[in-house]
């Protein structure tokens, strides 16, 4: 039911930008004759883009809750989601006090897509009392970004069942 009011609510918003306003962005169908989605898409682009509006969000909110979700553990510095970067403080594992880890998050599409999310890893190792830059394995900035894209499939396919 919720749902239905996000896209009630979207469907009103849309159609108010658009008086007075002639866009391709609105046309109904595509040159080979596709019914397009209400928001120049698919259906499943409209459902997405009706989701980022209901969040209140620039980027896709799928991604965006699964970042915060995934590096939650985390103390943040900064979040900005209109413009998609996520940065979290020094979070040093209790077990290993002589390294400390922080992250900088991209989301750099509005579409739940693998290629819209670019994650950096960075490290420092304590050695006589002052934090040294240290190298970060690949696969680990990879196994950040498929947890995130593993958990925003997790809330994408929870709100479809819903």
């Amino acid at each position: 039911m919720a749902a239905f009011a996000a896209l009630g609510l979207a469907l009103s918003l849309s159609a108010c930008a658009g008086m007075g306003k002639k866009d391709a962005s609105y046309s109904s169908q595509q040159s080979d004759g596709k019914i397009l989605g209400i928001f120049g898409g698919s259906d499943k682009d409209a459902k997405a883009a009706a989701y980022n509006e209901q969040a209140g969000i620039g980027v896709n909110a799928y991604l965006w809750r699964a970042s915060l979700d995934t590096i939650s553990f985390m103390p943040l510095n900064s979040a900005d989601p209109w413009g998609g970067v996520i940065i979290s403080d020094w979070y040093a594992n209790p077990q290993k006090p002589d390294e400390r880890f922080k992250t900088t998050i991209y989301i750099l599409d509005s579409r739940l897509r693998a290629d819209a999310l670019n994650v950096s890893v960075y490290k420092q190792v304590q050695q006589g009392g002052q934090w040294i830059d240290a190298d970060v394995s690949q696969q680990t900035q990879l196994d950040i970004e498929n947890a995130i894209l593993t958990r925003a499939r997790e809330l994408r396919l929870s709100d479809v069942k819903n």
